[in-house]
């Protein structure tokens, strides 16, 4: 699945969130993609308010994300997910037009015992 995230342009300039995650069996499920895509589109909304959400299919194991087309995370280079204060700061650093760099910290995925 996939989503776009934009934010308005209150505070600064326009920020365009894109985000690619794994379809079938690795998007839904207590450990699936699906979950994490919502914990981080609930922590960015509440950050920016005005954000909007667009979901489609992306690749089978990726959860990547790009903010003005240029990729700042991917699950694929760090083997989790980013955790939520790294994209906040990332749309950030985006929306006050500084320049944007990889996030490299990454929370493990889910292990189910």
């Amino acid at each position: 699945m996939s989503g776009t995230l934009g934010t308005g342009s209150a505070g600064g300039s326009r920020a365009v969130v894109g985000v690619q995650a794994g379809e079938g069996r690795v998007w839904g499920g207590p450990c699936g993609f699906e979950a994490t895509y919502q914990e981080l589109a609930s922590a960015v909304r509440d950050e920016y308010p005005d954000i909007e959400i667009e979901s489609r299919l992306g690749g089978t194991g990726a959860f990547e994300i790009e903010i003005n087309g240029q990729l700042v995370f991917s699950k694929l280079e760090n083997g989790g997910f980013p955790y939520e204060k790294d994209l906040i700061e990332a749309i950030r650093r985006a929306r006050n037009g500084e320049p944007l760099e990889k996030i490299t910290n990454s929370r493990p995925p889910c292990v189910i015992l």
